[in-house]
C-alpha cells in the first residue's frame, strides 16, 4: 500500500463476485451504488441487497426463501414506499437488467439464514456492507446509537458468512445528528479502528466522476417517485455533492430541522467488518435474535444495564 493506493479497492481487487447490501434498510443500498459501478467497469460480478423498509408481504416479488425476495423491473409494490422496485426500473431504463435482493426486517438468526442462502444461490465471495450514515461504528456505550438495530443486525449476519473479505463502508458523515449520533464519537471509533489496522481511509465521491452521475440520477428518479418519503440521507449526500453546505433543504421532510451539509458527507469512510463487529459490546445479545422486536428489546436491555454511557462530546475544532 502507498499513496497512489486505494486501500478500499486493494481489499476488494482479489474478489470475483461482490454483495453490496444496505446495512440499516431504506435507502442504504443507494449509498453503494457509486461503489456498484466502478467495480462493475472494473470487470467483476456485482449484486445488490437490502434489509427493505418495504411491506413485503405486499409486493408480488419472487420468495426465494423466508424473508429473502428478489425484485425485479415489474414487480409490483407498494405505491408510496418502493425504494428498491424503483431502482430496478431506473436500471430497466438504462436497458440493465439489476435485480434487488431484500431481506425482510427480522431478528438476526434468520437474517443469517437469509444470508446464507444468497450466498449459496449468487456465489459472491466479499460482501461491503453499506450503511447510509455513520451510526453503525456506535458500539453501544454512546450518549446516543442513532437507529442501530437494523444496522448491528445486518452486521451480526455478514459477520457469519465464511468469505473472501468483508468490509463496512459509510456514507454521509453527519446526517445521524438528528437521530442523536455523536460524531466525535464516530471519529473516536475510527481512530480505534485505525490501531486495529481495520481503518481503509476514506474516498470521495465528486461529482464529474461518472459512477457519481449515474448515483445522483438514481436517486433523483426514485425519490420523485417517492413524494412521501424521499430518502434524507441520500439527498443530503447528493447535495454535498454538488457543493451545497450548511442548512440546505432539498425536502419538506427536513423542514423545521437544522441541517449541515457539508464535504465529509460525501466521502466513503471503510473499515474491516470483523473488526466493527467486535467492537459492538451487545452484538453476541442479538445472535440467537429471531424477530425484530426482539432485536429492539436486546438493545433496550443492554443500554439500561450499561454502567456508563459516555456523554456527547463537540468536535474541538
Amino acid at each position: 500500500m502507498d499513496l497512489s493506493t486505494s486501500p478500499l479497492f486493494e481489499r476488494l481487487a482479489g474478489a470475483r463476485h461482490v454483495l453490496i447490501a444496505g446495512a440499516g434498510g431504506g435507502f442504504d443500498v443507494f449509498s453503494g451504488l457509486p461503489l456498484f459501478f466502478r467495480l462493475r467497469e472494473l470487470g467483476k460480478t456485482v449484486s445488490l441487497a437490502n434489509l427493505s423498509f418495504t411491506r413485503l408481504e405486499s409486493v408480488e416479488g419472487t420468495w426465494l426463501a423466508p424473508g429473502l425476495m428478489k425484485v425485479e423491473a415489474h414487480t409490483k409494490g407498494p405505491a408510496h414506499y418502493f425504494p428498491e422496485g424503483l431502482l430496478a426500473r431506473w436500471f430497466h431504463g438504462r436497458g440493465e437488467h439489476v435485480p434487488v435482493y431484500c431481506f425482510e426486517r427480522t431478528g438476526v438468526a434468520p437474517l443469517r439464514a437469509a444470508y446464507a442462502l444468497l450466498w449459496e444461490r449468487l456465489g459472491f465471495d466479499a460482501v461491503v456492507l453499506v450503511d447510509g450514515g455513520t451510526d453503525i461504528l456506535m458500539r453501544g456505550d454512546e450518549v446516543g446509537l442513532g437507529t442501530p438495530e437494523e444496522d448491528i443486525s445486518s452486521l451480526a449476519a455478514v459477520d457469519a458468512l465464511p468469505l473472501y473479505d468483508k468490509l463496512v463502508v459509510c456514507l454521509g458523515f453527519g446526517v445521524d445528528r438528528h437521530h442523536g449520533v455523536c460524531h466525535a464519537h464516530f471519529l473516536e471509533s475510527v481512530a480505534a479502528l485505525s490501531q486495529q489496522g481495520a481503518y481503509l481511509g476514506v474516498t470521495a465521491l465528486l461529482e464529474p466522476m461518472p459512477e457519481v452521475a449515474l448515483y445522483r440520477d438514481a436517486v433523483t428518479y426514485v425519490c420523485e417517485r417517492m413524494p412521501r418519503a424521499p430518502s434524507i440521507v441520500s439527498l443530503s449526500v447528493v447535495s454535498a455533492v454538488e457543493g451545497a453546505y450548511g442548512d440546505v433543504h432539498r425536502t419538506v421532510r427536513t423542514e423545521g430541522s437544522q441541517l449541515w451539509i457539508n464535504p465529509l458527507m460525501s466521502m466513503y469512510w471503510a473499515f474491516g467488518l470483523a473488526a466493527v463487529a467486535r467492537r459492538c459490546l451487545y452484538l453476541e445479545a442479538l445472535r440467537d435474535t429471531q424477530t425484530a422486536w426482539e432485536v429492539a428489546d436486546r438493545i433496550e436491555t443492554f443500554r439500561n444495564q450499561c454502567q456508563t454511557i459516555r456523554p456527547w462530546k463537540d468536535i474541538p475544532v
